[in-house]
């Protein structure tokens, strides 16, 4: 018997989940949401994820310039109270927690049932003894991290983001697998906290999705501060409980660590839901069946954030879920995109990458040009000691000399890459074009004056002799 049918289930309380549910109910929807624990409400991001991760590297950022000011004549000396580390770790959580919790949401009146859900019909979960009926149901169950099978893997404890941050004590001797942003990003933290640190990547260089003159500067800088990097390295085999045995281009190389943390990507995992009932679909590779409107082969069910398996970000889970409740609402169904999309990895400096890069338009056989900034002559570069940093925009091609020209993607490395890119990722999105960085006037000497000087250069270099001919003319 149906104990309740409602107009909108959500199965998982992470980014996907509270954006769709919490969405849904303030438009005055009947909305339940479910997760396996109210522990777990907030996912991924808040527990594992953005959070604690992007905290770390804040206490150690404040380590390493504390250390930097040594350079003007201060003494700085201790060791780092790795408690207090933890400590102020936690307290970043809790603070968010007081409004991501099961108690919190319902007090607003979304109703939220705690267990492991299952389907039981097309339209119909069971969870705690119950059987509840909803129009829509949305799966945004997340993800966890890959675990690599290595000769000697049981012999070891292997961390990974979702544990990393219960440990003791400050390891002396750290080796990360995998240089992508999670390697990138703990490497640098632990190695500025004072953590010997080596990271192992089978491919030939770090952040692999970033354009290659991008991620070489930020393998330049990491290995400034001492990370050791193992490039085009195959791991053989753990050796004991504290050795990893490696190949390398010149040859075998053993490694001694007090921890070892992986971080070579994500996988998803629906055996809880007995999918098979409800008539979804799944892959060869365990990923779920849908089309462009995050629609799984049942009509009734939908996908977002990482189980959607696309871009496993937390605002690539709030995009998805933006894209489905607009769905629900219009008769004029929206297919998901990622044409305009950003992404930040938040190293010391930063890397910021938006829009479309050159592999994808080259595919896609558009015409484009790719403009380069160095900012060794930026007066605030020059000013805050990051002259290695760089911007490197993709804008469309037109005949017309310093022409209006549509912003179509581009990457940045420097700190606050992040913030500095926006009015790029603004201007992408919403269609602008480059005359509109040439007209802004930015204050004197903000960082964003870059975004507006890869342009000045541009038609500087444009400006070719017969046009100067004809400006002395009009002169």
């Amino acid at each position: 018997m149906i104990m309740k049918a409602y107009d909108i289930i959500v199965i998982g309380a992470g980014s996907a989940g509270l954006s769709v549910s919490l969405g849904m109910h303030e438009l005055g929807f009947d909305v339940l949401l479910i997760d396996k624990s109210d522990k777990r409400i907030g996912g991924e991001c808040l527990n594992d994820g953005c959070v604690p991760s992007k905290a770390l590297i804040h206490i150690a950022k404040t380590i390493h310039e504390a250390k930097g000011s040594q350079e003007f004549g201060l003494e700085v000396s201790g060791v780092v109270d790795f408690q207090k580390v933890k400590d102020y770790i936690q307290n970043v959580q809790n603070t968010i927690k007081e409004h991501e919790n099961a108690t919190y949401f319902t007090d607003l009146g979304l109703d939220v049932e705690l267990g492991t859900a299952r389907f039981l019909s097309e339209n119909t979960i069971g969870i705690n003894d119950k059987k509840i009926s909803a129009k829509k149901i949305v799966i945004a169950t997340g993800s966890k991290p890959k675990i690599i099978p290595i000769k000697g893997i049981k012999n070891v404890t292997v961390y990974t983001n979702e544990t990393i941050f219960d440990i003791k004590e400050l390891p002396k001797k750290m080796v990360i697998i995998g240089g992508g942003p999670i390697g990138c990003e703990f490497s640098q933290a632990f190695s500025r906290l004072g953590t010997k640190v080596s990271v192992i990547e089978t491919g030939d260089r770090i952040l692999s999705k970033e354009d290659p003159e991008i991620s070489q500067v930020l393998f330049e800088r990491l290995k400034g501060e001492g990370i050791e990097f193992f490039l085009n390295s195959e791991i053989l085999e753990f050796s004991g409980s504290n050795t990893i045995i490696l190949q390398k281009d010149q040859g075998k190389r053993s490694l001694d660590f007090d921890l070892v943390l992986m971080g070579v990507g994500r996988e998803v995992n629906f055996n809880d839901l007995d999918l098979g009932k409800a008539g979804i679909k799944v892959n060869e590779n365990g990923d779920l069946v849908i089309n462009e409107y995050l629609q799984t082969t049942n009509k009734h069910v939908y996908v977002a954030g990482d189980a959607a398996d696309q871009m496993n970000f937390s605002h690539g889970a709030e995009h998805q879920a933006t894209t489905i409740i607009k769905n629900f609402l219009n008769p004029f169904k929206s297919k998901i995109s990622y044409e305009h999309f950003s992404w930040v990895t938040f190293t010391d400096p930063e890397v910021a990458t938006f829009g479309r890069q050159a592999k994808n338009l080259e595919v896609k056989g558009e015409k484009f040009e790719r403009l380069e900034l160095d900012f060794n002559e930026d007066d605030r570069a020059v000013i805050g000691d990051y002259r290695y940093g760089k911007l490197i925009l993709f804008v469309k091609k037109t005949i017309i000399p310093g022409g209006d020209r549509k912003i179509l993607g581009g990457s940045m490395i420097a700190p606050h890459a992040g913030e500095i890119i926006q009015e790029l990722v603004l201007a992408n999105s919403a269609g602008m074009g480059t005359k509109a960085l040439f007209d802004k006037l930015p204050a004197y000497p903000v960082a964003s004056r870059v975004n507006k000087s890869i342009i000045t250069e541009m038609v500087r270099k444009e400006i070719g002799p017969k046009i100067k001919k004809l400006l002395r003319k009009f002169y």
